[in-house]
C-alpha cells in the first residue's frame, strides 16, 4: 500500500554546524529524488557471507507489519576477524554496512544508510537511549535550512526515523530505521545510521543501552 503522506528522507538527522552546505546534495521531500544521482551508487560488500536465516519480526509489535520492511540488502551472518570483541556495533561507512560483532569469528552484518558528502563523521559512541516508534522533532539549524518541515512528527509509519531509534551518546546522531528501504545503501542522510525497519527492529533486540558503536569512515 502506497503512503499518503510523502516521506520527508534525507532529513531526520540533526544537521551539525560544521557541516558544508547540503543544497547540492539534498533531498526533494515531494518528489523524493536525490538532487544529485551520483549518491546512489552502492559499494560492494568487503566481508565472506556465511549464509543464514534472517531472524524474524517482533510480532509483538502491532505495526510493524504496515510498513515497508525488505532492505535491498540482505541481513546475513559473516565472517568477522576484527579488532572489536562481542556485542560491539561498527559502522563501515566505505562500505555501507553495519557489523554486530556476535564473537567466534562472526558477525551478523546490515546494510545501512550513511551521511551525504560533507555530513560524514566517524568516531566511537556509545548507546544512551533506545525508543519504539520515535518522534521526530526537527532541530532548529534544520527549520532554518527548510521551513517547510514539520515541527513536531509523532511516531508512527510515515515518520522518517521509523520503526526503532537507538541514541549515540550525547551527539545528534542516531541509529535508526526508515521508511523508505530503497534508500538503504545509499548516502543520504544527515549523519544518522539509517536502517530497514525489519533491521532496526532486529538489531535493537541484540543492542543494549552502553553498546559501544565505533563508526570508521
Amino acid at each position: 500500500m502506497r503512503r499518503s503522506v510523502p516521506a520527508l528522507i534525507g532529513f531526520a538527522c540533526a544537521v551539525s554546524a560544521w557541516a558544508a552546505p547540503a543544497l547540492a546534495y539534498e533531498i526533494d521531500p515531494l518528489t523524493r529524488q536525490p538532487l544529485d544521482n551520483a549518491l546512489s551508487v552502492r559499494v560492494r560488500p568487503q566481508a565472506v557471507a556465511v549464509p543464514t536465516a534472517n531472524a524474524s519480526l517482533n510480532t509483538a509489535d502491532p505495526m510493524a507489519s504496515a510498513v515497508p520492511q525488505m532492505s535491498a540488502i540482505a541481513r546475513e551472518t559473516v565472517a568477522y576477524n576484527g579488532p572489536y570483541g562481542a556485542g560491539t556495533i561498527v559502522v563501515s561507512t566505505a562500505e555501507r554496512r553495519l557489523y554486530y560483532v556476535m564473537g567466534g569469528g562472526q558477525a551478523l552484518r546490515y546494510g545501512v544508510g550513511v551521511g551525504r558528502p560533507g555530513f560524514t563523521w566517524g568516531g566511537v559512541q556509545t548507546i544512551t537511549m533506545k525508543k519504539e516508534w520515535p518522534d521526530w522533532r526537527p532541530p532548529s539549524t534544520m527549520l532554518r535550512r527548510r521551513p517547510d518541515l514539520p515541527r513536531f512528527m509523532k511516531g508512527g509509519i510515515e515518520n522518517p526515523l521509523g520503526a526503532r531509534a537507538m541514541y549515540l551518546g550525547g551527539s545528534i546522531y542516531r541509529i535508526h530505521g526508515s521508511n523508505e528501504p530503497e534508500t538503504i545503501g545509499t548516502a543520504v542522510s544527515s549523519g544518522c545510521i539509517r536502517m530497514a525497519n525489519e533491521d532496526v527492529i532486529d538489531l535493537y533486540t541484540r543492542a543494549k543501552v552502553g553498546t559501544r558503536v565505533v563508526v570508521q569512515r
